[in-house]
Formats: structure tokens, sequence, C-alpha cells
């Protein structure tokens, strides 16, 4: 898609929250200048599973241009500075107040661009107690209480995936978006902070809610859910099935196609949600023996039959083949890298993606072009 192929955002960024968003604008059609350290983002060293390249280097970077800047060396700030000038977007990831003793804060920026949309992205935004608080995705998970409820009984768990820093870059992307947006109205740029733990707060107003309005706090419960039943994993002749049951209709069909009873459909200790939640272990105990004699396909069929919410419980392996999936390959220093597409698409368009950036492989061409 080219729809900000008039946009030119300059990011000084590392790790992931940062690349994110500004992956999603390259993949939007604007021009990306990514600005990294002499040594590299050190997201290029996260691990070598892709011909050798970081995964997640990979992921957040197609559609880039790389410069390696020293911002030590005043000649190299001034090139920094030289780019910012003629951004319509800037994005920095730097510690909370490193940009601005730089030089190229929100502030000094912001006067001398008006017109610019400048966006910090920081583990706990730019004042506050923990302001200076070093902010990895997992020590976010845990200070916004998203480990609190994920996990079993027996123990917490981390979310398996970088899940705070890739919330922080889509709402980065969405908010710049916004930005760009009004900017068309009003001619004036805007300085917009997000951070990885407010974006996660907010995520959490659910469990929030519930605790500070009734002080019902939610436990983890593995895969099963604190206020839904049944809800969760049941093991099937040849793997797990996942159901959820979310409405009283639902446990109608639920009762009398699945479990063949009907009787239990206006039985009061399962009627109503918080009966069935309150009865958990009960409903549990009937659907183990009928869906352990059932292939996992077969359950799926019977469940989807009687129109309930079901799935498989995928593995990675299972996602490599994943008849569902959508895939888009684009090209990087060591070959065509194939990985799952966006979660977005525009009706009659075929998308196209820019290829993974080498380290500072655009920088002679825009050191001449911003000189």
């Amino acid at each position: 898609m080219s729809d900000l192929s008039e946009i030119l955002v300059v990011s000084l960024e590392q790790a992931v929250a940062a690349p994110i968003a500004t992956a999603r604008l390259a993949d939007a059609g604007a021009r990306v200048i990514k600005v990294e350290r002499p040594e590299g983002d050190f997201a290029r060293g996260y691990d070598r599973h892709v011909g050798g390249q970081s995964t997640y280097f990979v992921w957040a970077n197609r559609g880039k241009e790389s410069i390696a800047l020293d911002l030590r060396q005043p000649a190299d700030l001034t090139m920094l500075q030289a780019m910012i000038a003629r951004a319509d977007v800037f994005v920095q990831n730097l510690a909370p107040g490193a940009a601005t003793r730089l030089a190229v804060g929100p502030v000094e920026m912001c006067a001398a661009h008006p017109r610019l949309i400048y966006t910090s992205i920081s583990g706990y935004g730019e004042d506050g107690p923990y302001r200076d608080q070093k902010a990895y995705d997992m020590l976010i998970q845990g200070e916004s209480g998203l480990l609190s409820v994920n996990g079993t009984p027996e123990g917490l768990a981390r979310v398996g995936i970088s899940v705070c820093d890739i919330a922080a870059g889509e709402s980065a992307y969405a908010a710049i978006l916004q930005a760009l947006f009004a900017r068309q109205t009003t001619g004036q740029g805007r300085a917009i902070e997000v951070s990885l733990f407010h974006t996660m707060a907010d995520w959490m107003n659910v469990p929030y809610l519930q605790t500070a309005y009734s002080g019902w706090a939610p436990a983890p419960v593995g895969l099963s859910h604190p206020s839904i039943a049944p809800y969760g994993a049941f093991e099937c002749l040849d793997g797990p099935v996942l159901l959820s049951v979310q409405s009283d209709r639902e446990w109608v069909s639920f009762a009398t196609r699945i479990l063949g009873q009907a009787a239990l459909a206006t039985d009061p200790r399962f009627a109503h949600n918080s009966d069935r939640v309150a009865n958990r272990a009960v409903i549990e105990a009937m659907i183990i023996p009928l869906l352990a004699r059932l292939t996992r396909e077969d359950a799926v069929a019977l469940l989807t039959e009687a129109g309930i919410a079901c799935g498989r419980l995928s593995s990675m392996h299972d996602m490599t083949t994943h008849p569902q999936a959508r895939r888009i390959t684009v090209d990087s220093p060591a070959g065509p890298v194939t990985m799952m597409a966006r979660g977005t698409r525009v009706a009659g368009e075929d998308a196209a993606f820019g290829p993974v950036p080498a380290l500072n492989e655009h920088g002679p061409a825009l050191r001449q072009e911003f000189a």
C-alpha cells in the first residue's frame, strides 16, 4: 500500500516497541529511515534463527532504510537534526531525557518544526516516580499486574511473546496516524508520549475494574477463564480441543446437543453463567469423558455443528502449515524470509513489503542526501 507515500519518518530506535510502530508506517508506504548505533540495533543480536538473523529484527524492520550514526560525534548529531528537519514523523525510544540531552527532545524539535509529529516511547513515560527505571517486557508484565492473572494456580507465567512492547508499538502507530490526520486540518504537529506501562495498564482495565469496584481480584487459572464456564482445553484421543460457552443460549445448545441432557439447560446449578462458574468442576467432569472418546477433528465437528465456539491448541509447528494462515515473503540480507501476514488487509489490494535492511545499508546515500 502507498497511503503514506508522501510521509517521511525518521526513527532513532532499538529493540521492539518503536520498530513495530515504524514497521507499520513502512507497510503503509511511508519512507522510514532507521537510525542505529554504530554497532547496530541490539535487537539484531537477540537470536540467529532466521538464516543467522534475529527473528524480532526481521519481523519489525522490513521496508526501512538503515543508517548508523554515532551521536557522540557532532557531525553525526548534525546529520540526525538535518533528517528530523525534513521529517513528518520522528520516533525515538531512548531513555527518558536522553533525546533532550542530545538537543533533539520534543520541546526543541516541535518548536523548530511546527508540523513535526514527535513520538517518544518509553517504559514508564516522561514523568512519575518510575520514570528512570529500566523497563524490559517481563518487568512491565509484572508491574502492570499482567503476571498476576497469567499462569496457573501452581505458578505465574510470563506471556510468551513481548506483548507489552508490541502493544506499545501498535498504540504508537495508531497515535501517529491520528496526529497525521489532525495535521491535515490544523497544519500543526504534536508531541506524543507512549509508554509500555500505561499501555498495558489500559489493557488490564477489566481485572482492574473487577478489583477496584468489587474487591474480587482474578487469579491465574491456566487455560480456564475466571468468569466464564465451561471454558478451556479438554483432551481428545489425539490432542486437546478448546471450547467456550459464553452465553446462556449457548449453554442450552451445549447441554442438549453435546452433553445429551436437555434438563441441564434449566438446572439452577447451570442455567446462568455465574452459576456455571460456581459449579465449573461438575460441568468439566461431564465434558472430560465425553471428549476423551473422540478425535480432535471429530470433537471440533460436533461442537461446531452445535454452534459452540471451539478450536485446536496449535503448536508453533502446526502454525507453519496452518491452513487458515496468510503469509508474506520479504527480502533480507540472508535471503527471502516468509512470515505471517498482517492481521489487516485491504480488499482488492495485494500488499507489498520492503526488505529488511543490513546495518548502515543506506548510510552513504543518506549522508549525501541530508548533507
